[in-house]
């Protein structure tokens, strides 16, 4: 098969994407309005119902709404994941999903080419919301935007495959809320997102376990090192080791012979 139509097919799933990211303007408000008002608001809530100003993750200290800047970027990354997966739930009920899947390409590529241009969009949006973060003075680190780049595509491919997988589990578009609140709400809280881990093993040693195997806590901790120039070998393992595993398991629940896929049918 020649590699112009694997190109092609990769250019043309991104296009689409980009194009429907675009078009939907409700989707890109909200994508940039639900972390400024965590950022905004809740940083200022925490100030004032616990007293604390700065906070020392490094050896420098910093304000609060810088520290928790790196997990809202995580959460623009993961619920873009999972309205990337909401988009795979409605394209295979429309039955567009299945026209792309029936196509001569690997299944694995084309599913790949969904994450990939779930990942593109979900940077645009990150970069958009540090944008507007600056002109509240909530900057980082110049080149820590630069660096942040790679850390932003490992992560963002690891959260979109949680989205794939969840979508070829599910097998009705209605059911898909319900199952959100059991995977984005405990990866989130359950994260070093708003708090330091060394925070939350004062609070609870359970919780600090819990949050030390939490992939999304992993996909944070390489987000804020980045925008500090600084390398989490520990973290990128994990966040690589993690998308490795649910992407696996996402080609495996679209094979329409042994998956999920197979047995939604039945």
């Amino acid at each position: 098969m020649s590699s112009n139509l694997y190109v092609t097919a990769l250019f043309g799933i991104l296009w689409r994407e980009i194009l429907r990211f675009v078009k939907q303007r409700e989707r890109f408000i909200a994508s940039l309005v639900r972390p400024l008002v965590w950022l905004l608001v809740f940083a200022a809530g925490f100030r004032a119902a616990l007293g604390v100003s700065i906070i020392p993750p490094y050896e420098t200290y910093i304000t609060y709404e810088v520290y928790i800047t790196p997990g809202l970027i995580g959460m623009i990354q993961l619920f873009n994941g999972m309205q990337n997966s909401l988009s795979m739930v409605y394209d295979r009920e429309m039955g567009s999903m299945r026209i792309l899947l029936v196509t001569p390409l690997p299944r694995w590529y084309l599913l790949l080419c969904r994450l990939l241009s779930a990942t593109v969009v979900s940077i645009l949006q990150v970069y958009t919301f540090l944008l507007v973060a600056w002109f509240f003075d909530i900057q980082m680190p110049v080149m820590g935007y630069v660096w942040l780049l790679p850390a932003l595509i490992v992560s963002g491919l690891m959260l979109g495959a949680v989205g794939l997988l969840i979508s070829s589990a599910i097998k009705q578009l209605e059911n898909f809320a319900g199952i959100m609140n059991f995977v984005i709400f405990p990866m989130f809280f359950l994260s070093s997102a708003l708090y330091p881990l060394w925070k939350m093993q004062e609070s609870s040693e359970l919780l600090f376990r819990i949050c030390s195997v939490n992939p999304f806590t992993h996909a944070v901790e390489l987000i804020r090192h980045a925008l500090y120039g600084k390398f989490d070998g520990l973290s990128l393992a994990v966040t690589a080791g993690s998308l490795v595993f649910f992407l696996v398991l996402a080609v495996y629940g679209y094979n329409p012979a042994r998956g999920f896929v197979k047995r939604m049918g039945s």
